[in-house]
């Protein structure tokens, strides 16, 4: 059997501010991102699994990826953990989603963690094919497995 590819899109809110950057995304702003996982893998064959002829239940996938990219990152403020706190904290209920990640928040670097996030949880008998996450109508950032070092 050949090797199939499945993609599954998803869409999320997000805001964020890129710390230290020479331009107005600086500035705490948002996107509506849109973000397609690709996996890769044969179809099932026995004919007694009810998932035959997939790679992949589509609604397997989904919730792999909403619980550990789009339900969390969904309406949430994203900030390198570098960025001063200053009063964040204590106006909690304004900030409930703040998210403080080791990186700066960018397209780039959150495909990368998602692509962390997503692979640790597929099962074994397929692999995470790429990652495209859209920031706005006319650009996005790559992930693919294969250009990957290791």
């Amino acid at each position: 059997m050949a090797n199939i590819r499945v993609t599954k899109e998803f869409t999320f809110e997000m805001a964020h501010a890129l710390l230290g950057y020479d331009g107005s995304c600086k500035y705490v702003h948002g996107h509506s991102y849109g973000l397609s996982v690709t996996v890769k893998g044969k179809p099932i064959e026995s004919k007694t699994n009810p998932k035959l002829g997939m790679v992949i239940d589509f609604g397997d996938l989904k919730k792999i990826v909403k619980e550990n990219v789009v339900d969390i990152f969904d309406h949430a403020l994203v900030l390198n953990a570098a960025t001063p706190g200053g009063g964040f904290k204590s106006t909690r209920e304004l900030f409930d989603k703040l998210i403080f990640v080791d990186y700066q928040p960018t397209s780039e670097n959150m495909v990368e963690d998602f692509a962390h996030r997503i692979k640790s949880k597929l099962p074994t008998n397929m692999e995470l094919f790429s990652l495209r996450l859209r920031e706005t109508a006319t650009s996005f950032a790559e992930w693919f497995a294969s250009d990957q070092e290791g």
